[in-house]
């Protein structure tokens, strides 16, 4: 007897300034799925507008009782989603929470590591506890922007830095402060994207991005991607728009790649993470090694790194997504 398809979300969009990303992201996945094995819809939450895409080229809405819809006159339930939502609510442990209260499994960490990596300055400062590298920062909410001292920021991470706000991704809000009198007006543009700003000291280095994920049965981590752009920073042109050189793998030596994939792997099951994380970080010169960020919902784009890395491990997108959906069942 032919064994039934799995029945797959990919949930995109969210409420973010990513949601356009992560609707391409979703493309993406679309494309890699293995559709021999599942039924696969794409479903764009936008608020408590959530919706799915049918093969027809319409839509129906999602009963958010169950999760489930309509499709030519019958009700339909999903066994799985894969979350790629960049952002509010799908990178936060909102999604998630949802997901939790329906009994539904899904392809991040759970609701207190979204929440725990969704916040770059409250994660940074959990992860320095374990002995990981990261740069000196401070944190700046809402309604402290005009009584802070400028000075003690400085003193504390330096000129220049990097002012960002400490809930967001895709480089949205992000400014490179090079003197002291652009913090306030940085500080303005990263308040536009979140309540809480990370004022963070510029490193030097080469910036590369990893990717990692486990199941019970095994641990990958990816080739390490190296970041190369004549930008300021790794900004949202370079990201999105081509204004970059991503070399898959990095050129890092043997020494620095095994500790790098050495720590993206003990950092993953420090957070007793799920699925695919993507960890960035900066190497100095001399070799150290420091944490930027982890994104727990990495891009999937045609220009994304852990596509890239995934090849360059000679493996297949179709495959690592089957692993990630078949380790909760």
């Amino acid at each position: 007897m032919k064994q039934q398809k799995r029945t797959i979300a990919i949930v995109c969009g969210g409420d973010s300034s990513e949601h356009d990303v992560s609707m391409r992201s979703a493309q993406g996945l679309f494309s890699f799925f293995d559709k021999e094995r599942y039924d696969v819809y794409i479903v764009d939450v936008k608020g408590t507008d959530w919706k799915v895409e049918l093969p027809d080229g319409t839509t129906s809405r999602i009963n958010m009782n169950d999760f489930s819809f309509q499709e030519e006159g019958k009700t339909k339930y999903f066994d799985y989603a894969y979350i790629t939502i960049h952002g509010t609510p799908g990178e936060n442990g909102i999604m998630q929470g949802y997901f939790d209260l329906i009994g539904m499994p899904y392809s991040t960490s759970n609701v207190l590591v979204e929440a725990l990596t969704f916040n770059k300055f409250v994660l940074n400062q959990y992860l320095r506890c374990y002995g990981v590298r990261v740069a000196e920062s401070v944190l700046v909410r809402r309604g402290q922007e005009h009584s802070i001292s400028k000075k003690d920021i400085i003193d504390k991470v330096g000129i220049p830095c990097f002012v960002k706000p400490a809930n967001d991704g895709s480089s949205f809000g992000v400014s490179k402060v090079k003197k002291p009198d652009q913090l306030a007006a940085a500080l303005r543009v990263a308040m536009m994207e979140s309540d809480e700003v990370m004022i963070e000291s510029f490193l030097e280095g080469t910036e590369i991005s990893i990717g990692c994920y486990k199941t019970k049965d095994k641990s990958v981590v990816f080739p390490a991607t190296e970041v190369v752009t004549q930008n300021e920073f790794f900004d949202y042109d370079a990201k999105y728009n081509g204004q970059v050189q991503e070399i898959t793998p990095a050129r890092l030596s043997d020494d620095v790649a095994k500790r790098v994939a050495e720590l993206t792997s003990a950092i993953y099951d420090i957070l007793h993470c799920n699925g695919i994380i993507r960890i960035d970080y900066i190497i100095s010169p001399e070799g150290d090694i420091t944490l930027l960020e982890i994104n727990t919902t990495p891009g999937m784009t045609v220009t994304s790194f852990i596509p890239q890395q995934v090849r360059a491990a000679g493996l297949e997108m179709k495959d690592v997504l089957t692993d990630i959906i078949e380790n909760q069942f």
